[in-house]
């Protein structure tokens, strides 16, 4: 029970935050599964993630020394983060039906492996994943990247 009053809370900062700042609330996914030490920020705050909350965009994914995450994008995109590691959503879109298709995910830190979903089937050059050193294209595969 307290759990789900901890997703509502969630859900209802992260609603008046994008409010307030004139954004759109819409997720781009979820927290499919996690362990150990796993933190979203957004809208400069710092939130601890528990498994089934949602990913807007722009939010920042960062797990542990002990942490790792499963996420799922709405496109079916499933990202795995290590333990260490900080990664940003930083584009999402699927509209596949107006052929509105972007994904645009930076790593900064750790490892992180990423097996496409439907927008790299449907516009694979519109799938980005940028690191501090390189952005790499996606034409629907799985990758496994490590930051230092």
């Amino acid at each position: 029970m307290r759990s789900m009053f901890m997703v509502v809370l969630v859900a209802a900062l992260a609603l008046a935050s994008a409010l307030a700042y004139g954004s759109t609330v819409d997720h781009v996914g979820i927290i499919k599964s996690m362990a150990g030490d796993v933190v979203i920020a957004r809208g400069g705050r710092t939130i601890k993630a528990e498994t089934n909350m949602i990913l807007l965009e722009g939010d920042v994914v960062q797990t542990g020394a002990k942490g790792k995450a499963g996420l799922i994008l709405d496109d079916d995109t499933v990202i795995s983060m290590g333990s260490n590691s900080m990664m940003v959503i930083k584009s999402f879109m699927f509209q596949p039906n107006e052929k509105k298709l972007s994904l645009i995910v930076r790593v900064f830190l750790g490892t992180v492996s990423f097996l496409s979903g439907q927008i790299a089937k449907l516009a694979p050059n519109l799938v980005h994943i940028e690191t501090p050193f390189a952005t790499v294209g996606i034409r629907g595969t799985h990758v496994l990247i490590q930051v230092d």
